[in-house]
């Protein structure tokens, strides 16, 4: 037995200490809901983690350039259905235009009608989402995932040289212009079905890259959550063993800081 060093009260020190780390680490994970609290929890678990993280920013990101491409095609949608509502009139004023019937003040009058909603479509090719051109003809670009990955849409062209420009400065003043207006104007009608089934495509398109993303984003956070998120059960269950070792330890050390008190017993009895 010795006074100096006391080897059961180390020992026992040195096994609460490493209990009452055990017992903070357990709380700080409890507290945050993470696992990873410091970067030396599970280094490699870090990494792995700030990876996913990052990829699941870029998923994200490139879902909203999917939801920003698809509003982009709606109102291009929503722009042709009302082009072809123009175009649906311009015919029939076309046709009856070719009537000999009529006299050349109500000629006059087909033609005012037929000017406007001319202008009314060469205005709509102007129109801009967000400050882009919608019907430039020029094809949409969209960036569908972190790595890089882009789909191209294809453009609808309104604008000078297209069948719709034809249509619109067509003149139906006359039964030879009527004819001639109602060929142009049934030209750009066939063009505005293509186009339209163009812009459904493309609609389509984004849709199911839409539903991939979704997917890929679901699968990246739940692989994130299996390393980073506590299992508070678990975790729980480790914290009550702390607890119970850091008492028992304490009581251990307490004890151990006893055992010199009996070298004092036996000097005593010197």
């Amino acid at each position: 037995m010795v006074i100096n060093t006391n080897i059961s009260a180390i020992n026992a020190a040195n096994d609460l200490d490493q209990s009452n780390n055990e017992l903070n680490a357990s709380l700080a994970r409890l507290s945050t809901g993470s696992q990873l609290v410091n970067a030396s929890d599970n280094p490699a678990g870090l990494a792995e983690s700030i990876s996913l993280n990052a990829q699941i920013g870029q998923t994200a990101a490139a879902n909203d350039n999917v939801g920003n491409a698809t509003s982009f095609l709606q109102t291009q949608d929503g722009y042709l259905q009302q082009v072809g509502s123009a175009l649906d009139q311009m015919a029939s004023l076309a046709v009856e235009a070719q009537d000999g019937t009529i006299s050349s003040t109500q000629s006059a009058d087909y033609q005012k009608e037929f000017a406007a909603l001319g202008a009314y479509i060469n205005s709509t090719a102007s129109q801009t989402f967000n400050g882009v051109s919608l019907f430039s003809g020029t094809s949409l670009v969209v960036t569908t995932n972190g790595d890089g990955g882009k789909a191209t849409l294809t453009g609808i062209d309104l604008g000078t040289g297209s069948k719709y420009a034809a249509a619109t400065a067509a003149n139906i003043g006359t039964s030879t212009g009527a004819a001639a207006a109602l060929a142009a104007v049934s030209d750009a009608i066939s063009q505005l079905g293509t186009d339209r089934a163009t812009v459904g495509a493309n609609e389509e398109t984004m849709s199911y890259t839409n539903q991939e993303l979704s997917v890929l984003s679901t699968n990246l956070t739940a692989a994130n959550s299996q390393i980073s998120d506590v299992d508070v059960a678990t975790e729980s269950t480790k914290f009550a063993k702390y607890q119970i070792l850091v008492q028992s330890g304490t009581s251990m050390l307490a004890q151990a800081n006893q055992d010199p008190q009996n070298v004092l017993k036996l000097i005593q009895n010197i």
